[in-house]
């Protein structure tokens, strides 16, 4: 079940305080960025574990600006009618009350969203929610739920996030 908050939707990444917005870019996660994102460096899951995975792909987002630091990762496997997203966090810099960044997770979940676009799915986006935040993601995401948790981000609202981070890309 995928527990994150979605800030702000904004068309990059946005310094908190500053409000300057960063280009980004979500690439393939690689082997040497694993060694960065571990417990003892404050992440939550272990995506060494999830990048091993034979199904599934890791996507890092950086900005081109610092393009050696992470902001968020994402997990996602492909099926047979949409995009699965399995797990997804933000850096450890990026949640809480001091973040220095906002947009991080709304980047990322367009990023699935452009994903299903391209392969062809027409943007359907799958996850599973904890209860406490499947109204959260119906408001920000436009996510439907479907029971259970499970949440469905569909065409309308998916083309809405790509147009939001991607300039209509998709």
């Amino acid at each position: 079940m995928l527990s994150f908050h979605i800030d702000k939707l904004t068309h990059s990444i946005e310094h908190r305080d500053s409000e300057k917005s960063f280009k980004t870019q979500v690439i393939p996660i690689e082997r040497a960025d694993l060694k960065l994102v571990l417990k003892k460096n404050r992440w939550l899951f272990d995506w060494r574990t999830e990048w091993k995975q034979a199904d599934t792909e890791v996507f890092k987002l950086i900005t081109v600006e610092e393009p050696d630091l992470i902001q968020g990762i994402v997990s996602l496997i492909e099926k047979q009618d949409h995009v699965y997203m399995n797990l997804i966090e933000t850096a450890p810099h990026n949640y809480g009350k001091n973040k220095v960044y906002l947009g991080v997770a709304g980047n990322l979940v367009a990023h699935v969203c452009l994903v299903a676009f391209e392969r062809g799915y027409e943007g359907n986006v799958a996850f599973t929610a904890k209860t406490a935040l499947i109204e959260h993601y119906e408001q920000t995401l436009g996510a439907i739920h479907f029971g259970g948790g499970l949440m469905i981000i569909r065409q309308d609202a998916a083309d809405r996030l790509c147009k939001t981070y991607y300039d209509g890309k998709k």
